[in-house]
């Protein structure tokens, strides 16, 4: 027979739940949420890997220099980048993102857009640096090879240099993907509208913090798990390509 304390626990546990998910279709708020923290993180990684590949091939091609044939405006465009990555990598996301939206973005109201800016520009700091460290570990030999074939320089690194330096640094660049999926909660900071901010209205509403907020960390967990599963699937394929 049950205590009269622990009928008492459960039927508060019940009513918190209850008043967590259920009251109200506030499981649909959470959905919103979760929505909203994908498109971000897609809008995000994509601005992250395109200025990603952009500096690293910038900073790649700089290095990379044979002695006496320096490009000025390769290392023009290569001291802002370093610049770049330097000031990014050095200062805390928080500190970025209220930057962006009460000083260069402050007459924009669209705080979830500026808050997937902001994570992107960060994104491609970090991308940058891990695509570069893949293209730097590659034998030079690769981009020879290619331009004897006829093949211009552009065109070298994206069919032979880039796919071999992306089965490199995959697991690093799957370990930043995920960081900058979990770091999307932090555009509720500056009033971006995604799924810390869904809880956050929920136990604004109902005065208790535990279940929405075990809710959303279940959420992360959950999305964290499924996108480690697939990268999984994506080296799984890259290796059986490599052994064919």
């Amino acid at each position: 027979m049950a205590s009269g304390k622990d009928l008492a626990f459960w039927q508060e546990f019940f009513v918190k739940f209850y008043q967590a998910f259920i009251e109200n279709s506030r499981w649909l708020q959470y959905l919103q949420g979760v929505a909203t923290t994908l498109w971000v993180t897609v809008i995000a990684l994509g601005i992250g890997i395109v200025l990603g590949i952009l500096l690293a091939v910038i900073r790649t091609s700089h290095d990379q220099q044979r002695p006496g044939h320096r490009n000025l405006l390769l290392g023009f465009l290569n001291g802002i980048s370093k610049v770049y990555i330097t000031v990014i990598r050095g200062t805390p996301m928080m500190v970025q993102l209220l930057i962006m939206s009460l000083v260069i973005f402050k007459s924009s109201r669209n705080y979830t857009m500026v808050g997937a800016l902001t994570l992107g520009l960060n994104s491609g700091a970090y991308v940058a640096e891990i695509i570069r460290g893949g293209l730097m570990s590659l034998d030079p030999g690769q981009m020879e090879a290619g331009r004897s074939l006829g093949l211009g320089y552009i065109d070298t690194m994206r069919f032979i240099v880039i796919p071999q330096a992306f089965k490199t640094v995959l697991p690093a660049l799957g370990n930043e993907f995920i960081m900058l999926l979990k770091d999307t909660s932090l555009i509720t900071i500056i009033g971006g509208k995604e799924l810390v901010d869904a809880a956050q209205g929920i136990y604004n509403r109902t005065y208790e913090q535990m279940f929405p907020l075990m809710g959303v960390a279940l959420i992360y967990l959950v999305l964290v798990m499924f996108l480690t599963w697939l990268l999984g699937i994506l080296e799984r394929r890259l290796h059986q390509g490599d052994r064919h």
